[in-house]
């Protein structure tokens, strides 16, 4: 039986082979048929038809052999009139096409394939017609074009420079180690320092210069005359920004320039004008002048709204009986906020800034940020003289008029005579802007505001340090200078393990004369109180740490007393907000705890710039909560000053005997204590305030 199915199937194939021969054969015929019909004018086209034909034909011979029925039934009735005799091959019929797979997964030849092949046989293709002259020119297809690109960005380097002034981009660095004995007889053409005032800061026991002031001096004091009149209405002297870090020697820098030169005047203006954020600040500015000027008959000045607006008129203004052109003022210097300053401005008659001398905006960042009525605008438009206005009908006309001695610039502003001076040229403001900051602003926004002219920049930067990153200068790419002397280390910790943290920086790392600073007033109070029933709870000997809270809320009076005590060393922590993180100079702070993590590189930066000041030593402790963690370490590795902060890892071992003090006496003890005391000392009212 096996034997008979496989003669069948060698009958069936030899079927097929003699089929396949007969279609190959015609086809051939065919093409030789169309190809002597057909004129030579494209032989690359009809070298590929032929190519393309040949290629199907041999596919077609490949694929469909042997060929098989696409039904069972097809199958069986073909092999049946096999083994019958072998009946001569019937011309095949026209039907649809379709693939089909046999058994044994090969591909046979389908309906639709045998139709195109009968096709083929019966009907073949017309010969192509010869082109001539007159037939159109096949349509050429366009040319294809490239897709547009997007052009590369830019590099960083020059996306940071757009819209800023040239002079910002080539300001001159400082090294903030250099530094230049004070010569206490004799000419000084280093510094221009009169002998007198050299004489005057070695009594302070102030020595040498440091690198803000070795850098300033000499171009506020320079040689030329000019530079040190009251008046320069034609040479107009440059403005000056000056980036430093905190406790370099800003504000020394500019109270010698403005000791030496307004000592020479003979009447009194308000020549000088400086502008501070905080009544603390103020006061200690005004401390460092009378220092500086003792014995110089300068008059000095304070409006913070400390005391009345009429107690200040009358210390500010001569005479407000009558508006005088010129103005009248019983002080040559001027130390205020910027708030107080508008209110004099608009509410105090004769009170004049036409015959500044100085206008110094220390913390200027700060101070541009805030608009305080847009104090900024109303204090330039101040300085600056209106258009000249001349009467249409003047009558009469006084030979000698009274003077009531007009800045320069404001000569043509008398109102009963046309007056002119012998050289009738347009005269400028005589006021310099002297900006000071650790953190100062790169916003062409903010620096066009002030209408600066045609400033210098000097920057305080360490060699070490790089002075350019990706293409940009540090002082725009926002990386500040820290001390030099500074240690700075941070702990992460959960967020109701803080106050642990804490006493355990307090009574293990012996962390005293430090600055606590906390993210508001109401924090601080609550860190207070809990820290003094801990040390209540824990302290046997008769020497607790005693620890007080400054903040906004208390009053001017109970603030300084507190400062000073603090001063003193009879506070040992003084737990504060942001009021006196920014140009607060105490001596002996040998560590600043930031108990809130600064939310802002410039916030952080004016913190841990309450210690290491003036060349000494301090560490800063910053306690950084877990969730804070990636968002701090983003904000020190985008400034460039991830690496100077060092981790430092507590364990539970080494909190141990606190933490069982803390838990145990401090949390069991309070509710001890009277039903009153109870309300106003609970542990969520102490605790949880500050850290979340």
């Amino acid at each position: 039986m096996v034997e008979g199915i496989l003669s069948n199937s060698v009958i069936d194939s030899k079927a097929k082979t003699k089929a396949k021969t007969r279609y190959l054969k015609r086809k051939k015929s065919r093409r030789q048929a169309r190809k002597s019909a057909a004129p030579k004018q494209n032989n690359t086209a009809q070298r590929h038809e032929e190519t393309d034909e040949e290629d199907r034909s041999d596919t077609e011979s490949e694929d469909h052999t042997p060929r098989e029925r696409a039904s069972n039934g097809s199958h069986s009735k073909e092999l049946k009139e096999t083994q019958e005799g072998g009946r001569e091959e019937r011309p095949q019929k026209k039907r649809k096409l379709s693939f089909s797979h046999s058994e044994e997964g090969e591909n046979c030849m389908s309906e639709v394939e045998e139709v195109e092949v009968a096709n083929e046989v019966d009907s073949p293709l017309p010969a192509a017609a010869p082109r001539t002259s007159k037939s159109p020119e096949p349509q050429m297809s366009l040319s294809v074009f490239p897709l547009p690109t997007l052009p590369d960005a830019p590099p960083k380097s020059i996306l940071a420079l757009q819209g800023l002034d040239q002079a910002l981009v080539e300001a001159e660095v400082v090294n903030p180690s250099s530094r230049l004995p004070i010569i206490p007889k004799g000419d000084d053409p280093r510094t221009g320092l009169s002998e007198r005032t050299r004489r005057r800061l070695i009594e302070l026991g102030i020595t040498e210069l440091f690198a803000v002031q070795t850098a300033l001096l000499p171009f506020l004091l320079g040689s030329s005359a000019m530079r040190r009149s009251l008046y320069t209405p034609f040479d107009l002297l440059q403005d000056v920004c000056v980036s430093a870090p905190t406790g370099s020697g800003k504000t020394l820098a500019y109270v010698l320039p403005i000791v030496e030169i307004l000592s020479t005047r003979i009447v009194t203006h308000l020549r000088a004008l400086i502008v501070l954020p905080t009544r603390d600040l103020v006061m200690q500015v005004r401390e460092t002048l009378e220092a500086i000027a003792k014995g110089r008959g300068l008059k000095i000045g304070v409006a913070t709204g400390q005391h009345s607006f009429a107690h200040e008129q009358s210390q500010l203004v001569a005479d407000m009986s009558a508006k005088l052109s010129g103005g009248s003022s019983k002080v040559d210097i001027l130390i205020c906020t910027p708030g107080r300053l508008i209110d004099h401005l608009n509410g105090t008659l004769n009170f004049s800034l036409q015959h500044l001398r100085f206008l110094i905006i220390d913390e200027a960042d700060r101070l541009l940020a805030q608009s305080f009525q847009d104090w900024l605008a109303q204090v330039l438009a101040a300085t600056q003289s209106s258009p000249r206005v001349v009467p249409e009908t003047a009558e009469t006309k006084t030979l000698a008029p009274i003077c009531d001695s007009l800045a320069p610039a404001f000569l043509h502003l008398h109102g009963e005579v046309d007056l002119h001076t012998d050289i009738d040229e347009k005269k400028d403001p005589s006021c310099q802007k002297l900006l000071f900051s650790a953190t100062l602003t790169s916003d062409p926004g903010k620096l066009a505001a002030l209408d600066l002219r045609n400033p210098k920049y000097f920057v305080v930067q360490g060699l070490s340090d790089e002075s350019e990153i990706d293409g940009i200068p540090n002082i725009i790419a926002e990386r500040f200078t820290m001390p030099e002397a500074l240690k700075e280390h941070m702990i992460i910790c959960e967020a109701p393990q803080k106050p642990l943290m804490l006493f355990h920086l307090v009574h293990n790392h012996s962390v005293r004369n430090a600055l606590v600073f906390t993210k508001s007033s109401e924090s601080a109070s609550r860190l207070v109180r809990l820290f003094e029933f801990f040390e209540a709870a824990t302290s046997s000997s008769g020497n607790p740490i005693v620890v007080r809270s400054y903040s906004s809320d208390l009053p001017t009076n109970e603030r300084r007393t507190i400062l000073e005590k603090f001063k003193a060393q009879e506070v040992h922590l003084l737990i504060c907000s942001d009021l006196i993180s920014r140009g607060i100079d105490i001596s002996h702070v040998s560590h600043v705890v930031s108990y809130d993590a600064p939310v802002d590189i410039r916030k952080y930066v004016h913190r841990v710039g309450r210690t290491a000041r003036a060349g000494r030593t301090g560490d800063a402790w910053t306690l950084v909560e877990e969730q804070e963690a990636h968002y701090f370490k983003s904000m020190l590795r985008s400034a460039g000053h991830l690496e100077r902060v060092q981790r430092v890892r507590i364990s539970e071992k080494d909190t141990a005997s606190l933490s069982s003090a803390y838990e145990m006496r401090v949390l069991l003890d309070i509710p001890a204590e009277p039903p009153e005391r109870v309300r106003t000392v609970a542990f969520s009212d102490l605790v949880e305030p500050c850290y979340y």
